[in-house]
């Protein structure tokens, strides 16, 4: 049984989080349910003070209506008493007896039982009292002591008590005088039920009730049928936006009368117009800038073929020149080793750009593409005698990539931390687990500034344009090598300080249908410090949510 009652807790504990979580996605997303629910809390309150502010009013009349009435009918009733008492003329010693008979009369005269009798104020109960001898009456000995003082005191006072019955609880307004008989002063008290009074205003409080339930419920409707007629504009306004944003440029606002929301499709309309127009010029200048670069590199191939035939020539006969020939010849050549490489990148570029690259996907060990491209820039990290330090694991790395992209993004990448990494040291990372293969190329040399991290990738753009460089690098490399990554479904990130050196980390899938969510390298890398320093084992990214990454050691 205690299992079962502790099941269904947790079943209804679960439900209210369900229902909370939806009312908060809707509260945050919604501006028709934040106005409706404001406004039905707005108006219950307003209602509630109101209904609160009109029971005690109505109690307030109730209550002054009905001690007026109970005051007079004691007038009355103490009148008869005297009136009883006057023609009994009890002794001291025969009050007793005479206040029970001049009890029964006063009921009998007045109708004044609470079964059958009736009264000005309604239905009552009579106690007397005098001075000396036990009160006679059904409520004799409850009649309070406070009120008896007031009363002995020759006070007409009234009091509302509840007091216990045959019937039960049962409030009574009661109110007693003090009049004086023959032998010693006489006390009465009559007992006035309020029961038709709580009736009256449990009908009330029902009423109310009713009635702002109605109110708030007709105002939450009203407020939402009126809330409808502007949210739905912007709602559709919103959905034709996320249409145009993913290049239909076709839709349009239904702009129908003159109002606000009218204007406000007419100045939509009028914006998607210019935006859908800009648009299709800047992507007809596009295709004008990469055919130019193509045509342009296409027709620079011939003379660049002829030049460098007789660049070759003259090279090989430099020994035969004088000393500053011999050099021209040589500038001659390194320019033009300079000016093919970029040739070939803009070619490269316009071929990305137009869409046209296939991938030549193999399983191939990613550690012999790792080590090629190693090998490839040894000459020039031997000229600013960097070394090249490898991490990578002992077993072979299969993955299913294009070797020669890839080859071509690391050169790119070891080439730019020789070049940036001012003769220090240059770490080259490899991990895999089951879904990805992630290689880090870490420098300690100038590092990158805030916000570099992407401007790094853009196309001839340089840190520090007045610094001099070693490798002669096109400009167009990384931004080359972005859309290799691109092309493979990975990922190409930028990591940077100033004075502690940048590290630069490629994440692929280990299969072409696999899709990244974590990379097994962690960016920043661990053990930033100086590059004498031993490095800790870089973090494993585990979780990747809103550009923010989760690692653990």
């Amino acid at each position: 049984m205690a299992t079962t009652v502790t099941e269904r807790a947790k079943r209804f504990a679960a439900w209210v989080r369900r229902c909370s979580a939806r009312f908060g996605t809707a509260w945050r997303r919604s501006l028709q349910v934040r106005v409706v629910t404001s406004c039905l809390a707005l108006s219950a309150a307003v209602v509630f003070v109101l209904g609160m502010l009109l029971q005690v009013q109505i109690t307030d009349q109730l209550v002054t209506t009905k001690r007026k009435a109970a005051i007079d009918q004691t007038a009355s009733s103490a009148g008869e008493l005297r009136d009883i008492l006057a023609k009994t003329s009890p002794g001291q010693d025969t009050l007793g007896p005479s206040l029970s008979d001049a009890l029964d009369q006063l009921v009998s005269a007045r109708g004044g039982s609470l079964h059958d009798g009736r009264s000005g104020a309604g239905e009552f109960e009579p106690v007397i009292s005098a001075t000396g001898i036990d009160p006679v009456g059904t409520y004799a000995k409850q009649v309070p002591a406070k009120l008896r003082q007031l009363v002995e005191g020759g006070t007409t006072a009234t009091q509302i008590i509840t007091l216990s019955g045959r019937s039960g609880p049962t409030t009574f307004l009661v109110v007693g005088t003090s009049l004086t008989s023959a032998s010693s002063p006489v006390q009465l008290y009559l007992l006035f039920p309020l029961t038709s009074e709580k009736q009256t205003l449990s009908i009330v409080q029902v009423a109310v009730l009713v009635a702002g339930l109605v109110l708030v419920l007709l105002l939450a409707g009203i407020v939402n049928l009126v809330l409808r007629q502007v949210v739905r504009p912007v709602r559709q306004a919103a959905e034709i936006a996320d249409r145009f944003a993913t290049g239909d440029f076709s839709e349009r606002m239904r702009v129908v009368g003159e109002d606000d929301v009218a204007r406000l499709g007419e100045s939509y309309n009028s914006m998607a117009d210019n935006i859908a127009e800009q648009i299709h010029r800047l992507e007809e200048f596009s295709q004008l800038q990469r055919r130019f670069t193509s045509d342009v590199s296409h027709e620079l191939r011939t003379p660049l073929t002829t030049v460098r035939m007789a660049a070759d020539v003259l090279y090989a006969s430099r020994e035969q020149f004088p000393s500053g020939l011999a050099r021209s010849t040589e500038l001659m050549v390194d320019e033009l080793d300079r000016f093919e490489a970029l040739l070939t990148d803009l070619l490269e570029i316009s071929r990305l750009d137009a869409g046209v690259e296939e991938l030549s996907i193999e399983s191939v060990d990613v550690l012999g593409v790792v080590r090629s491209a190693v090998d490839s820039v040894r000459g020039i990290a031997g000229i600013t005698t960097t070394e090249i330090v490898q991490d990578v694991p002992e077993n072979e790395t299969l993955a299913s990539i294009d070797a020669r992209r890839v080859e071509r993004i690391l050169r790119n990448l070891l080439a730019n931390a020789v070049d940036h990494g001012e003769g220090k040291p240059v770490r080259v990372v490899v991990r895999a687990d089951r879904d990805a293969v992630a290689i880090a190329v870490r420098d300690y040399g100038v590092g990158l500034r805030e916000g570099e991290e992407e401007r790094v990738f853009n196309r001839f753009w340089r840190a520090d344009p007045s610094r001099n460089r070693r490798t002669g690098g096109t400009g167009l490399g990384l931004a080359i090598s972005l859309e290799d990554a691109r092309l493979h479904g990975g990922w190409l990130e930028a990591w940077g300080r100033p004075d502690q050196g940048a590290c630069f980390r490629l994440t692929l899938p280990r299969t072409p249908e696999a899709e990244l969510t974590a990379s097994p390298v962690g960016l920043p890398p661990a053990g930033s410090g100086h590059p004498d320093a031993p490095e800790t084992e870089p973090e494993r990214v585990t979780a990747r949510s809103g550009g923010e990454e989760v690692t653990e050691q």
